[in-house]
């Protein structure tokens, strides 16, 4: 099995087709369809319409695959998988704020 695949340039680039996808996360090809219809993951389609999954897809499958796996069912993987994302939002948010308030900071500074 490939190692972290979010080390890889062009992560959000599909580049690999359903049986590799597969592979690479764990799980069988039909899972994935499964996923897809569940609206856990959307890969991008090629124009002959084959899908193609790209790094970051396949880390969020083995994410997926690990939480099915612990026991949650579907609708609690959508759950956690926006709690992850809410989460994201809120670390960028208070990010910002931090540069914000340090950049307050040293304009009382230097005043």
């Amino acid at each position: 099995m490939v190692g972290n695949l979010m080390e890889w340039p062009e992560t959000s680039h599909g580049v690999f087709a359903i049986s590799v996808a597969a592979e690479l996360a764990g799980v069988h090809p039909q899972t994935l369809r499964i996923y897809e219809r569940e609206g856990l993951v959307q890969p991008a389609r090629s124009e002959g319409g084959t899908r193609r999954y790209s790094g970051e897809d396949v880390e969020r499958l083995r994410l997926i695959a690990a939480l099915t796996g612990d026991g949650l069912n579907i609708a609690g993987v959508k759950k956690v998988l926006a709690l992850q994302q809410e989460l994201a939002k809120l670390r960028a948010t208070v990010e910002h704020l931090e540069e914000e308030l340090a950049r307050s900071r040293s304009r009382a500074h230097t005043r």
